[in-house]
C-alpha cells in the first residue's frame, strides 16, 4: 500500500515536470526568437523638443519596400503631431474660459490634418538603412521634426486659412505662441 502510494507521488511529480518542461517549450517557439531592429534606441524616440518615427517596409522590389517605409514612418508623425496638438489646444482652452473654445478647437484639428496631408514642415531623414536576404527587400526610415518648427509652421499656415474667422484667428495665435515660448524655453535650457 505504502509503494503504491510512493509510486502515484513519483508519477504525479514526473508528470508535472514533463508538462512543465512541455509548456517552457511551447511558450519559446509562440513568440519567437527576439529581433533588435535598426533604430530601436531611444535616439530615435519622440521627445520634449522632436517628434520621431520609424518605419519599416518589406518587398520584393526595392523602390517599394522605400516607399512603404517611407509612409509607415509618416503616418506615425502625422498622428504624433495631431495628438500633440491636440491636447496643447485642450490644455489652453481648460486654462483660458472661452466662449468660442471648442469651435476653435475642432477648426484647429481640422486645420492640423489639412497641414499634415499636403506637407510636414521641418521633416528631416535622421536615417535609413536597407537590407536583402536574397528575395526581399527590407528598408527602415527614421524622420524627425522639430517642434518648435512643426508649431511656427501650424501658426503661418492657420494665418492664411479661409476657415478662420479673426476671434479664432486670434485664439490660435494665442495657442501656438504659448507653445512656442514652451518650446523656446525648453531651448535655453539644453543649451
Amino acid at each position: 500500500m505504502r509503494n503504491t502510494r510512493i509510486m502515484k507521488n513519483i508519477c504525479t511529480y514526473g508528470l508535472m515536470i514533463i508538462l512543465g518542461l512541455f509548456l517552457a517549450s511551447c511558450s519559446k517557439s509562440v513568440m519567437g526568437k527576439k529581433v533588435k531592429e535598426p533604430f530601436s534606441s531611444s535616439k530615435y524616440e519622440s521627445n520634449n523638443k522632436y517628434f520621431r518615427a520609424v518605419g519599416k517596409g518589406v518587398s520584393k522590389k526595392n523602390n517599394i519596400a522605400k516607399g512603404k517605409a517611407d509612409i509607415e514612418a509618416k503616418r506615425i508623425l502625422a498622428g504624433q503631431v495631431g495628438t500633440n496638438v491636440k491636447a496643447v489646444t485642450d490644455q489652453y482652452l481648460g486654462d483660458t474660459s472661452n466662449e468660442i473654445g471648442s469651435e476653435v478647437g475642432d477648426k484647429f484639428q481640422s486645420l492640423v490634418r489639412e497641414v499634415m496631408n499636403t506637407s510636414i514642415a521641418d521633416l528631416r531623414l535622421i536615417g535609413q538603412e536597407k537590407f536583402h536576404n536574397g528575395t526581399d527587400y527590407s528598408v527602415f526610415m527614421a524622420y524627425e521634426i522639430k517642434k518648435k518648427a512643426m508649431f511656427k509652421f501650424l501658426k503661418k499656415q492657420a494665418k492664411t486659412s479661409a476657415k478662420l474667422n479673426d476671434k479664432e484667428q486670434d485664439l490660435l495665435d494665442r495657442i501656438m505662441d504659448r507653445e512656442i515660448e514652451r518650446l523656446e524655453a525648453i531651448d535655453e535650457l539644453e543649451d
